[in-house]
Order: C-alpha cells, then structure tokens, then sequence
C-alpha cells in the first residue's frame, strides 16, 4: 500500500480508490455537521487546480495560506496546490502584519488564502508591500476575492488535462512546502519538505501508532500550519477514518463530546490545562467524593505500565477507575483509545495520571526540520516508557554526539533551509539533522530528551543548568502555570513564575487572604509569596545543590501568545519574557 502514494496529494487519492468516505471531513455549521466524501474532495481541488492554472500559478509559485480555524478548504487548497506543483506556505494567523509581510516576501508568495476577513484585513495592510497579486478569503469579506469565485472560474473543465499532466510530472522529491518555524528567539526559518520527507514519515508513523485502516473518529483542532497536525491530517487521509474539525479551542470540550473521537494529538499546555480544571473540579468537591477523588488521583500519580505495580495496586486502580476516572474519559467523549503528545516535553506525571485512567498518552519527539516524526512511545513490545520519548521510528538513524546533542538521519530530514544555505549546512552535516536537542538512548533503545542545546547555561561558578527540566517540576504545581528559569553568568540560578491565577484567586479566597482582587495584588501578599516559596522548596529537595532555584519573582500578566510570551504552539518565548521582565532579572540579581 505504500508504493502507491509518493506525493502527499496520493492520499487522497489512495482513499477513494480505496477506501472512500462519505464523512471524509467533517465541519460543524450551525448545530450540524456538515459532510465532506472523499469524491467531492477531490472533485472541489481540482475545479481549484483549474482556477489557479487559469489564474496563471505556475509549477514552484508559492501559495501562502493563514486560517483561524482548521477547516475543509484548507486540505482542498492544499491539494489543489500541489498536484499543479507548486508550493504550500502555511503561516499561523496569531502572528502580526508585520510578520506576514516578512514571511510573504521571504516566501515569494504570488497569492494569499485567508479564512476569514479579519485576516483578511490583516494580511491587506501589507499587500502593498509584498508581491501578492491577490487575496482570497474562504468567507465572503468585502472588498476581497472570494473561494466562490475561485469554484466558479474552475468549474468549466477544459484545462483538466493540464492538470492531470502537471500532476504526472511531480515528483517525490519536489519541493511540497516552506513551513516558517515560529521560534523562541530570532527570526523565523524557512524550512523546506519534499512530498518524499513527510509521506515516508507518515509510513514510519503509522507503523508505530497502533491503529489499523478503519472508520475510526478524530477531531482536527491543533494549528493545521504547524506540521504535527499537518502530518496528522495526512495521515488520517492515509488510514480512512473520519476528520472533524473542531469549531474553536473554546468549544473544544463541546465538540469532544459531541463527536466522541478516538483519537487526537495534544500539546503538553493544553494537557496542563485539563489536567488542572479536573483538579480544580475535585478540590470543590466535599466530603467522602472530595476524599475519593485524591485517593484515585495519588494512587494513579504512582502508575507504572505492565502491571509493575502488582495486583493490589490495579485491583485499586480498577476501583478508581469506575468510581472516579470514568468520568474523566465521558469528558473526552468516551471513545479515545490514547493521545499522541509532541511539540514540548510533557510532565511525567500527567503521563502517569491519564494513563492511569486509561486514556494513554504516548509522547513522542520530533520536530518540523524533521517532518515532523523521530520517535514515539507505544504499549505494543514494551514500548512504552514513561520520562522518554519513545523508541526511534522505523526507516532512520538516530545518533548522540559527543556534546549530547541529537544527530537524526533519514528521508524524513528536510531539504534546507529556503534562502539560508549556510544555515542548513550548519544544521546537516554528513547528512545528519543536528536537532538543538540533548538526550541520550538506554539500553533498551529509548530516547530521553533533557534539554534543549541553546537554551542550557552556565552559572558564575562553571556548572551547567538544565532549564526545561526544572520547569517541568515547577509546573507540576497547581500554583504555577509558567516558570522560566534563568541566571546565565550568574552566581545562583532564580525562576520567573507566571501564577495559576485560577486556582491562585481562588485559593486566596478560600484562606481569606485580603487583597484588591488583582493579580498584581495576590502576588504582592506575603501568605502568596510565601506559598509559592513552598512549592519552589518541594521542586529543590529534587535537585542537586547547584541547580536549586534561590530566589523568583511572580508576574501579574498571563503569558500567551496575544501577548508574544508565547508561540502559537506555546512555547515559552525565552528572549521576549526576559525582555518584558528585565526589570525582575535586575531586581533578583541587584543589578
């Protein structure tokens, strides 16, 4: 079955020839959803394939894409882009105009897709600016040309031929895409994938998720710019199951349990969050619930996989599970058989706890350089292990230097840099990806990451700090939503804490604390500041003596990605926070 698709457009293909679904994609209008089979798929990208040939795209035009919300449009433009051989540049619409303007430019895009006409106001302002010769909008927005239009001027069908032609001559290993990586430091990287890069990573990656083609259920909700739900959607076109788009993040807990998914990736922020509402919902509990419920929570904090633990441990869990965690899993719809987490390290013990409550999460690592798929836990063979990222997948090399970075070799590694040779002979060398990433391969083949390469430091005193995994402890806090540690040349290092301000506000309200219902007020009190010491105490008796954080300092904002503390896949922005807080820096530091 691999043989046949070599080019990511093949997917779809390969389902209606195989497999065709009458729900191929799925998208909620009004109170309903709204089908899209796999014929009228691809029967709507190649009217747009004619519309774009007689709007003069050409094989390598690049085609910029920005949507607020994943939707079907995007995976018609995506096909009908690259079966004529031109290039899908996927930006993410929380970025500024400014940004547009320098990825267009950069990106040499001849047209640009919105979604909606607030981008579509965005993405105007600079168009002047830019080589666009048009902007297309999937809903109608004034003044602006619209998908409509495009389906009307594709729909007559004497140029299918040119199609079908162009179609022939793509190869696998022409460029696919330039997905600009969205970066805690500096500017954004073009990073170019042929069709081969992502559709044999897709193979590698199905091997290892423990499905098999079927009429499986999954909601699409993650940025579809950012190549871990890109990958996802073509492997879900690969496989025949049914894509529902979620309406937005806030209607995500609606929409799962409306669809009833069995399967969604997931970034470690939004686990964090769940995991932190559940929680929140169980400290409000009272009595014998309140007390069952963190019988079942700290019990399932001790999980180990393969019955570890013995029986006496699972004949309580099995309890706890029926009493407590059943109802976490109708949250979730009640179908989710395990969730892939990539993007960021993820928590240990959130691993544990939703394992526990049989709603496995298998984390995995990769990257966009590596389109995106290096490895990935799974229960099949002893392949799961919790505090790694699984085993390495299928078809590559994965090698430790001498420094501990990660080296990856395979056809998943990208082509390059666009515009940046010397930067891609920078990051491939003898045909390995270095990865930024440290880690190291146990004996039984798994991959542990433990830290990222540029973001480790020195203190004054020549010991070398791990930043992401005392974060990772700190966050496991209730009262810690975001904590970035720092004190490069510096004596001693010290931690940024952005609060929980949920769980904090209601806390303060609980131990009666008086305070002007601020943010900035809560942190300035001394019962506050003294319990966030607390837990900063618990996360030191787990470190060694020269990395134990000695001193914090609390910020009254909520980081995110509005804000540009965040990326759009929320990530810590590291240079823009110690920007926002150089202040706090000084004042922790006396300088």
């Amino acid at each position: 079955m691999a043989e046949i698709c070599t080019r990511l457009f093949d997917f779809a293909y390969h389902q209606l020839a195989t497999n065709p679904q009458q729900k191929c994609f799925n998208t909620k209008v009004g109170n309903r959803w709204i089908s899209t089979s796999s014929q009228s798929y691809i029967d709507q990208a190649n009217c747009i394939s004619r519309a774009l040939l007689r709007l003069g795209v050409k094989p390598k035009d690049k085609i910029a894409v920005v949507t607020a919300t994943n939707r079907v449009e995007w995976s018609i433009l995506d096909i009908a882009v690259l079966q004529i051989g031109a290039v899908n540049v996927p930006l993410y619409p929380t970025i500024s105009s400014s940004d547009f303007q320098y990825i267009i430019n950069h990106s040499d895009a001849v047209l640009c897709f919105v979604s909606d006409k607030e981008l579509a106001k965005k993405v105007s302002k600079i168009k002047d600016n830019t080589q666009l010769r048009d902007i297309y909008s999937f809903d109608t927005a004034e003044g602006i040309s619209s998908w409509n239009s495009l389906l009307k001027l594709g729909e007559e069908q004497s140029n299918q031929t040119e199609v079908d032609l162009l179609k022939t001559q793509v190869k696998g290993t022409n460029l696919a895409t330039i997905i600009y990586t969205s970066g805690t430091t500096g500017t954004p990287k073009g990073v170019m994938l042929s069709h081969k890069n992502i559709v044999e990573n897709a193979f590698s990656s199905a091997k290892a998720l423990d499905f098999t083609p079927g009429n499986y259920m999954v909601l699409s909700y993650l940025p579809i710019c950012h190549i871990f739900e890109r990958f996802a959607l073509y492997y879900y076109q690969y496989m025949g199951f049914e894509v529902y788009f979620a309406e937005s993040i806030d209607k995500l807990g609606d929409n799962l349990k409306e669809v009833k998914p069995h399967f969604i990736p997931v970034v470690p922020r939004l686990l964090e969050k769940i995991y932190d509402k559940i929680v929140d919902k169980g400290s409000n509990l009272k009595g014998i619930k309140r007390m069952l419920f963190f019988w079942s929570l700290n019990l399932a904090k001790k999980y180990e996989p393969y019955q570890k633990n013995g029986w006496w441990y699972h004949f309580q869990l099995n309890i706890a599970n029926k009493l407590v965690f059943s109802k976490w899993r109708e949250a979730l719809g009640g179908n989710i058989k395990f969730l892939v987490s990539g993007s960021a390290p993820l928590q240990p013990n959130l691993i544990r706890v939703f394992t526990a409550a049989q709603i496995p999460i298998f984390e995995g690592y990769g990257m966009t350089e590596s389109s995106p798929g290096i490895s990935i836990n799974d229960f099949r063979n002893k392949g799961f292990k919790i505090g790694t990222v699984g085993r390495i997948l299928e078809d590559m090399e994965v090698r430790i230097a001498e420094d501990g970075e990660i080296l990856v070799k395979g056809s998943n590694v990208m082509m390059g840099y666009y515009k940046n040779e010397a930067l891609t002979n920078e990051t491939i060398v003898n045909g390995f990806l270095h990865t930024g990433d440290i880690g190291e391969l146990d004996a039984d083949g798994f991959l542990k990451i433990t830290d990222r390469k540029k973001e480790m430091f020195k203190t004054s005193g020549g010991k070398y700090i791990a930043p992401s995994a005392i974060e990772g402890l700190l966050k496991e806090s209730r009262f810690i939503e975001q904590a970035m540690v720092i004190g490069e040349g510096q004596k001693m290092p010290a931690v940024i804490v952005q609060p929980h301000y949920e769980f904090l506000l209601e806390w303060a309200k609980r131990k009666e604390i008086e305070f002007d219902g601020s943010n900035e007020g809560v942190i300035q009190h001394k019962k506050v500041i003294k319990r966030i010491q607390k837990e900063i105490d618990f996360v030191n008796e787990k470190l060694g003596q020269w990395e134990q954080v000695k001193a914090f300092e609390l910020t009254p904002e909520i980081w995110s990605v509005e804000n540009n503390m965040l990326t759009p896949t929320l990530k810590m922005k590291r240079k823009v926070i110690l920007e926002n807080y150089s202040h706090l820096w000084a004042k922790i530091y006396k300088n």
